[in-house]
């Protein structure tokens, strides 16, 4: 476990964080560390008391959990997602005699014009023909691969006076001449030929690196920080968690798919957790109303970033509840409940913040402009657990590459850390006991 938070250390993880797999498996190399066993979903699991594991759906989902020790009173647990808006890749090899192409589409609402003229790679997975069968393996060429080029302002005079953008005609990428395979280019990535690969889940990434920007080096920007900036902070503050509350198991959840909806198997709408509880809570000997009564006696934080006031266009921001990057977490609501929050859970939230000496903002879109979602609200179609919405301010939100603050993630960071090592208990229905 780490004992200061680093912004260095959440980079590197940004960095790694390539694909949804690619972030799942740097999730799983720090629970590794922090000595995580790992529980293949389809093997038997042994669990005792105390225990510190975690799984993996899809290779792209992660949750890990600390055993209670003593009866089962209630959890602490946070989510997150892995998944970021970008382009997946269709076809591996295409070319029209002047240029080697593949063809992709879009991955969630992304801001289409930000991936063009900026060099490009590729990231995901391959499935490869083995002698015993098929295996997955990651694939992340550390090279730039391709672009998107836009058409020239010769072409297209109006290009700055407002464009819709058409992505099967206007964002399809080139990796190259006429000739050249990508299909053999990654195999040679993944060490076997290029007729083994029988499948794949490829995505465009960016290549910059996430760095320090302004001043002071107080914001940074990076590619995939939604959501990947809650993912890292919410999974350092587990790590901090000291398990030592009897009766109470902690709980770290990312989930994929949240940007197209989190109905996958592996998103917050699939059954990743309410598996994953059925099998602790089997193994610990728990009857089905000890479960509930558990699940009710528990907090879950729901952790996806929201928008800053825009520099440019503020405007666009609730007047009563503008959110200044470097100013705290945010507290998320929503009168048509796509947010969590409730007046109830967002107070004991805010009161642990308190207690950690981390500021809290509100965050609320304008009353005629439609807010978006997040994993939360699906996610209690499975679990039954109180919840709260919470994230961090960021600029250009599902831009190639966002910007955010410094002090912001490591303000999340600490109120995670807090939180894990709080005793809070619903002692009935609208009534919280929190041991600060």
């Amino acid at each position: 476990m780490e004992k200061n938070f680093s912004i260095e250390e959440m980079f590197s993880f940004l960095d790694k964080g390539l694909s949804a797999y690619h972030a799942a498996a740097a999730a799983a190399e720090l629970l590794e560390k922090a000595g995580y066993r790992r529980c293949p979903e389809c093997a038997a699991w042994e669990l005792a008391p105390g225990g510190k594991y975690y799984t993996t759906r899809n290779g792209s989902a992660v949750m890990a959990w600390r055993m209670p020790k003593g009866p089962l009173t209630g959890w602490h647990a946070t989510a997150s997602h892995s998944d970021s808006p970008t382009w997946k890749i269709k076809v591996l090899d295409m070319e029209d005699g002047f240029y080697a192409k593949a063809e992709t589409e879009g991955y969630g609402g992304m801001i289409m014009p930000s991936w063009m003229d900026r060099p490009l790679s590729v990231a995901g997975r391959l499935v490869v023909r083995t002698a015993e069968g098929l295996e997955t393996r990651l694939v992340a060429p550390d090279r730039a691969l391709c672009c998107i080029p836009h058409l020239c302002i010769h072409f297209d005079r109006e290009a700055n006076s407002g464009k819709s953008y058409n992505p099967q005609v206007d964002l399809q990428p080139i990796f190259g001449a006429a000739g050249g395979s990508l299909r053999e280019l990654l195999a040679k990535e993944a060490g076997v030929q290029p007729e083994d690969i029988v499948g794949h889940d490829l995505m465009l990434c960016v290549r910059q690196k996430a760095e320090r920007v302004g001043l002071a080096g107080e914001f940074f920007m990076s590619g995939r920080i939604d959501d990947l900036e809650c993912a890292y902070t919410t999974l350092w503050g587990f790590l901090q968690g000291r398990g030592e509350e009897e009766g109470r198991g902690d709980i770290w959840c990312m989930f994929d798919n949240e940007e197209v909806g989190s109905s996958s198997r592996q998103g917050a709408q699939g059954t990743l957790m309410a598996d994953v509880l059925a099998r602790i809570e089997e193994a610990m000997g728990i009857s089905r109303e000890q479960s509930i009564r558990a699940r009710a006696n528990s907090l879950l934080l729901s952790a996806d970033n929201g928008q800053a006031r825009h520099p440019n266009h503020p405007e666009k921001s609730d007047p009563q509840n503008p959110v200044r990057m470097g100013g705290g977490i945010l507290l998320k609501t929503n009168a048509r409940q796509t947010y969590t929050t409730s007046g109830y859970t967002g107070a004991a939230f805010e009161t642990i913040c308190k207690a950690a000496g981390v500021p809290v903002q509100y965050f609320a879109n304008r009353a005629d402009v439609p807010g978006g979602s997040t994993l939360g609200n699906l996610l209690g179609h499975q679990i039954a657990m109180p919840m709260v919405d919470i994230g961090l301010g960021q600029l250009a939100m599902h831009s190639a590459v966002e910007t955010a603050s410094c002090a912001d993630a490591e303000m999340m960071a600490k109120a995670c850390a807090f939180y894990y090592n709080t005793p809070i208990f619903q002692l009935e229905d609208g009534v919280w006991k929190i041991q600060l």
